[in-house]
């Protein structure tokens, strides 16, 4: 990317905020269609061509950051809140170059974000075009549902038999925080506040390896199927409702109604 050139401003269609223009990649020159060649949500012979740069960081904080590794690590965050909200579209194709100018960094910390997300499931490497994201069905998600509860289920019921009830109303702050965002209707705002809440409740445990696996699935069963991305505010509510709900039979040491409670809301997330 050439240093110091200016570029066209063009307004998300959402935020208003304004987008550089993306450089066209080897791909594009080519005549293939690779998202992030165009503004996003321009329409090119009737289709229209969804390019990701919302919420992506400026040039400027880019150039603060102080290692290649941090600003990896701010290019993979983004896109993995990308994947959550919609901005990348399960089965599109994305060019690195394309969103390396979309950041305002080089390729090589998009490339090996996008090679974690590859290991990750999220995305696959398609030859000389950029990455695919990962179309999942609703089985991969169910069993995602599956192995969370059979992983988490246990813990929480022995949890529920030892610990006060003060130690589960602790973490109510975390459920309402995740609630208040929920009415927001930000899908990707809501994932962040929903496995924060699920970390604390599984901290619990005294056990940082179940958190670490336990937050890894959760975020797997976070990224949306075909046609999904556009949950409705009052599906988010409803998810985040059941939180306060869980605790609630927590404190009570009511074991049923927590193991209803949380094989219900991960089914209910995979739906």
């Amino acid at each position: 990317m050439e240093q110091g050139r200016p570029h066209p401003a063009v307004p998300h269609p959402r935020t208003g905020a304004p987008a550089r223009e993306p450089l066209a990649d080897g791909a594009a020159a080519r005549g293939e269609h690779v998202h992030g060649e165009r503004p996003h949500g321009e329409r090119v012979n009737g289709e229209h061509r969804h390019a990701f740069g919302a919420g992506a960081p400026s040039a400027g904080l880019a150039r603060r950051m102080p290692t290649r590794y941090s600003v990896r690590g701010q290019v993979l965050d983004a896109l993995r809140k990308a994947l959550v909200g919609g901005d990348l579209i399960p089965g599109e194709v994305y060019s690195g170059p394309a969103l390396a100018e979309r950041f305002g960094v080089s390729a090589t910390p998009v490339r090996e974000a996008m090679q974690q997300l590859v290991a990750e499931g999220a995305v696959e490497a398609v030859p000389n075009r950029g990455f695919r994201v990962t179309s999942r069905s609703a089985r991969d998600l169910a069993e995602l549902a599956e192995v969370r509860a059979l992983l988490e289920v246990p813990v929480l019921l022995r949890l529920a038999r030892t610990l006060p009830a003060a130690r589960w109303r602790e973490l109510l702050p975390l459920a309402e925080r995740a609630e208040a965002v929920a009415r927001g209707g930000d899908r990707a705002a809501y994932a962040e506040a929903d496995r924060a809440f699920h970390r604390a409740l599984l901290g619990l445990a005294d056990n940082r390896q179940l958190v670490t696996v336990a937050d890894e699935l959760h975020r797997r069963a976070q990224w949306p199927a075909p046609g999904d991305w556009a949950r409705r505010t009052d599906d988010l509510v409803a998810d985040a409702a059941e939180h306060a709900a869980l605790l609630d039979a927590l404190a009570a040491r009511d074991l049923p109604a927590v193991e209803t409670l949380v094989r219900g809301h991960y089914t209910g997330a995979a739906e």
